[in-house]
């Protein structure tokens, strides 16, 4: 598939990233990982599994991460990326599932629907994803389930051109609501996650204080203030 890159941003994931790209690269030819400024072997890894690395020479968050590699996605011409994270929560395998979705809704952005039932995941953070969930509806005037996976497919350049401007993990949640008011189609379809046992996991998702700045920026959005 000539017109689609798998696009990763990581951010200090060293231990788990070469995993993701050789698995991805399984799937795409295409993988980009955009290294937010790791103080560990993350550029490294990536690059050992054949990645090409796009470096921040300090922390700037996922949305910028995400924001620097599409805009070299599209100025290399792809039409559409498929995102996922570097801590290998997102499988590989579930890549054809997430493509097929794109393929039968063409300039729809596709989410990862995650099944959560089948890990585990700390009640905090489910209570997070799903208040998120209910701002996102209400600001977008859809249901969608799952607003904050981050394993998803992307036309490229109607989403450059909503003016998304999150630096963090606020950015999916932005992008779904000016997506929506748009009239781009949002799609989900139930994938396959993996989560480790809570001593191994590697997440820079701060529960409290990431859901408040999400609840934030949809808030703003919602008045249209951002």
């Amino acid at each position: 598939m000539s017109d689609v890159a798998v696009l990763i941003p990581a951010l200090d994931c060293s231990a788990t990233v070469y995993s993701v790209v050789v698995g991805a690269r399984r799937h795409v030819a295409d993988v980009v990982v955009v290294n937010d400024g790791s103080s560990d072997d993350t550029a490294a890894e990536a690059r050992r599994g054949g990645a090409q690395v796009i470096e921040h020479d300090r922390r700037r968050g996922k949305g910028v991460a995400l924001l620097t590699g599409m805009r070299a996605l599209h100025d290399r011409g792809m039409r559409r990326v498929l995102t996922m994270d570097a801590d290998g929560q997102h499988l590989p395998d579930e890549i054809p599932v997430m493509l097929r979705a794109s393929d039968q809704y063409p300039g729809a952005v596709i989410i990862g629907m995650r099944r959560m039932e089948t890990v585990p995941i700390a009640p905090m953070r489910l209570f997070g994803n799903r208040f998120a969930n209910r701002w996102v509806e209400i600001a977008c005037g859809l249901r969608l389930p799952d607003t904050q996976s981050g394993f998803r497919v992307y036309p490229l350049a109607q989403t450059l051109g909503l003016g998304v401007r999150s630096e963090h993990f606020g950015f999916e949640t932005e992008v779904l609501v000016r997506a929506a008011r748009a009239g781009l189609a949002i799609k989900s379809v139930p994938v396959r996650v993996f989560y480790p046992p809570a001593a191994e996991r590697i997440s820079h998702f701060r529960p409290f204080v990431d859901t408040v700045r999400i609840i934030l920026i949809v808030l703003g959005l919602i008045f249209r203030v951002w």
